[in-house]
This record gives C-alpha cells, structure tokens and sequence, in this order.
C-alpha cells in the first residue's frame, strides 16, 4: 500500500479519492442500517456531500481526455448528480420506495462499478492500493 502516491497527486485528486471512499463505506452502513431514524437522516445528509463533493470535483480532473478535456466519467457525474438531486427529492416527499431504488442505484452506479474502475492496473487507485 502507498498512501503517499495518493497524498502526491495533489488536493483535488486526493480529496475526491477520500471524499469517494468515505461515501462508499457511509452508503454501504446506510444500506445495511435500519431506516427512518434521526442517524439515517444525518448520515444521509454526510453521504449527500461526499457524493456532491466526489462527482463534482470529477469536473476538475482531466486524466483521460476523449473529448477536449472530458470523458465518458464526466457524463456519469452529471447522471450522479442528477440522482443525487433526485434522491433528496424523494425522500423529502417522502415518497420511501422510489428514494429506495435511486439511493441503491446510486450507490452500484456512482461508487461500485465506478470504484472498479478506479482501482484497474495503471490508475492512481491500484498504485495506491497496491503499490508500483
């Protein structure tokens, strides 16, 4: 492990890393958790902005350029972003099944499948996390 690689890369790079792993570990206690109580709701509230934090630093970071300075990453920002505006939509109209569906598919979306891909052979993630 070489936190220090991460630490290297600069502000942005490394609080968008910290801001994306601390939502995964959030989100995935707010999954497992017992809903509706004072602690999901302020967790929730954490998870909100490391999530808006996360994608929206994602605007500022331009490592794989296939148009101009943007990526396929960048359009599932605005797709996190939108869902994260849903999400608080939802369940401020109390509206618990839908704010169910879009918090789970945020979460695979936003941090899973995203995540993997963070962590493939030759990114910043996998030389943290493995060294090299």
């Amino acid at each position: 492990m070489a936190p220090e690689t991460l630490f290297n890369a600069g502000f942005l790079i490394a609080s968008h890393a910290i801001a994306a792993t601390s939502a995964f570990f959030v989100g995935a206690y707010q999954l497992a958790a017992s809903k509706g109580s004072g602690q999901h709701r302020t967790l929730g509230y954490l998870w909100i902005a490391l999530m808006l934090w996360t994608a929206g630093s994602s605007f500022f970071i331009y490592d794989i350029r296939l148009w101009g300075p943007f990526s396929p990453i960048h359009f599932l920002s605005l797709l996190a972003l939108a869902g994260v505006l849903n999400g608080v939509r939802e369940a401020r109209n109390k509206n618990v099944p839908e704010h169910r569906k879009t918090m789970i598919l945020l979460y695979s979306g936003a941090l899973v499948i995203a995540g993997f891909f963070a962590f493939m052979p030759g990114r910043l993630m996998h030389k943290v996390l493995f060294g090299g």
